[in-house]
């Protein structure tokens, strides 16, 4: 039965003709809706990558992150004494200084001056771009880095300033 009615069509021209139109036109938009489906689904990858990016990047954020702060402060990059830094969280010893200290200073001459140390150290490095050197043991054994603002060494800096001195393997009296 089935076959008879295929074989009906073939030989009527007029349904011939209908079934044609019908079958171009599941086509035509078959492949508009594929079209639309394509479009749709490429805005919603391209807004997802948009919310993303938008919302992991913060220039803000990543402007103070990038700047030296007190460590009592917190933050990924600070200034823990005159010659001590944390650099994206890492602790790092400057290379060819000794600066008064803050923590256990001897005297509170010895802590005013290892206050005013690491402000200073704080403005050097936030005055330019940082390099930090790999780390390297000094002839006292200490493990240090060299610390640069803009080409410049932060030790010597610190040193021709007189907020520190050139480190000797001596322990130095910072209360006189």
């Amino acid at each position: 039965m089935r076959i008879e009615n295929i074989r009906r069509v073939e030989s009527n021209p007029r349904l011939e003709k209908e079934a044609e139109a019908r079958a171009r036109k599941r086509e035509v938009w078959g492949g508009v809706a594929g079209v639309v489906a394509f479009a749709t689904g490429l805005a919603a990858v391209a807004l997802g990558i948009a919310v993303a990016t938008y919302s992991k990047y913060d220039p803000a954020a990543a402007a103070q992150d990038a700047r030296f702060v007190q460590c009592y402060t917190g933050g990924p990059n600070c200034v823990v004494d005159g010659e001590t830094v944390h650099v994206g969280g890492e602790k790092v010893k400057i290379a060819g200084l000794d600066a008064p200290r803050i923590t256990d200073s001897a005297c509170d001459q010895e802590r005013s001056r290892g206050i005013e140390a690491a402000v200073r150290l704080a403005e050097l490095l936030n005055g330019g771009k940082v390099t930090v050197g790999d780390t390297f043991r000094d002839t006292y054994g200490r493990d240090v880095r060299k610390v640069q603002v803009d080409g410049q060494d932060v030790g010597a800096t610190m040193i021709s300033e007189d907020v520190a001195r050139e480190y000797d393997g001596e322990a130095h009296d910072w209360c006189d």
